[in-house]
């Protein structure tokens, strides 16, 4: 009851034209503002600079350009566009290679066939330039046909794409089988959305269950897997379990997102773990975070703590 109370108002206010104006307005003007800590520009200059930052402490990163979903088909077109440009954005800057994006942000509620035609041109573009691009995983509404995209052009050559999956869902145990199969990478997740029980986890216990047996199967039979969690216990189980079974710290990656446990991101690089961290920007920054604090009553509370948790 709480979880989709929280959900629904969190729905409410992102979708609020007035509130959006008022954050606009003022969440991105000074430098060191709340929204910043999480989200570090509208633009992918932003982006970039936020990124050399990053490296500069021995981080590496994956560029989000924040979207809704679509709904015509010329918003698709225009957020292929977009996806392009932060491409050869980030190609010029001479950072690190990796993008992620959502297929409904290409066009998937409009039409599924022009969704994949705007996912092969940006690849296209993307895996000779050196890029890896990982297809963000949505509602569990989205899982088969995301599943099935990637999946049709895994099979059409392209190798430098990877998928997320998510604990939650009771199926997961089969789609990590088949992605293995294939060969894929997968960034595996807890997963956030509200899901209906008849699919899903609930209990946080069954969640991190899940999660954990997903995690060791990925070491072990994965191709560089990407554990990502702001979890302690998970990621010392991710630790533990690699160092029992003789994998090392180059067969796998941890990845967390902007701005939350930079404590906990700066000790797991110190201790020689590679880790990823989620760059989101864009103009669509207020929705995003709404929607992300919405997904889980836990989150409003989770973002307080990370900047309790930090270490200055």
């Amino acid at each position: 009851m709480l979880q989709s109370a929280s959900k629904a108002l969190f729905h409410l206010l992102a979708q609020s034209g007035a509130l959006k104006k008022m954050a606009s307005h003022y969440g991105m003007r000074h430098p060191h503002s709340f929204v910043r800590r999480f989200i570090p520009g509208e633009t992918a200059a932003d982006a970039i600079a936020a990124a050399r930052v990053l490296e500069q402490n021995g981080f590496v990163e994956s560029f989000d350009h924040l979207g809704e979903s679509v709904t015509t088909l010329a918003e698709a077109e225009q957020a292929a566009r977009e996806y392009l440009d932060v491409v050869r954005d980030v190609e010029a800057a001479g950072v690190e290679r990796n993008i992620s994006l959502k297929l409904t942000q290409l066009g998937l509620d409009v039409d599924r066939a022009i969704a994949v035609d705007h996912l092969r041109k940006i690849l296209s573009v993307a895996e000779p330039a050196g890029f890896f691009v990982r297809i963000d995983m949505e509602s569990s509404r989205y899982t088969d046909v995301t599943l099935d995209i990637f999946d049709t052009l895994w099979q059409q050559g392209y190798r430098q794409v990877g998928v997320v999956l998510q604990s939650d869902l009771y199926r997961t145990d089969k789609d990590l089988a088949r992605v293995i199969a294939l060969g894929g990478r997968v960034r595996l997740v807890k997963g956030a959305y509200l899901e209906p029980r008849a699919i899903a986890y609930r209990r946080k216990a069954d969640v991190d269950a899940a999660y954990a047996r997903l995690m060791k199967t990925l070491l072990i039979d994965g191709r560089y897997p990407a554990i990502a969690t702001h979890d302690p216990a998970m990621i010392d189980l991710a630790k533990s379990f690699a160092a029992e079974h003789g994998i090392t710290a180059d067969r796998f990656e941890f990845q967390m997102l902007y701005g939350i446990r930079r404590d906990l991101q700066a000790r797991l690089v110190a201790e020689g773990y590679r880790v990823r961290i989620y760059v989101p920007f864009g103009g669509e920054w207020f929705p995003y975070f709404m929607r992300r604090l919405g997904e889980r009553p836990a989150n409003v509370g989770f973002v307080i703590r990370g900047l309790l948790g930090e270490n200055g």
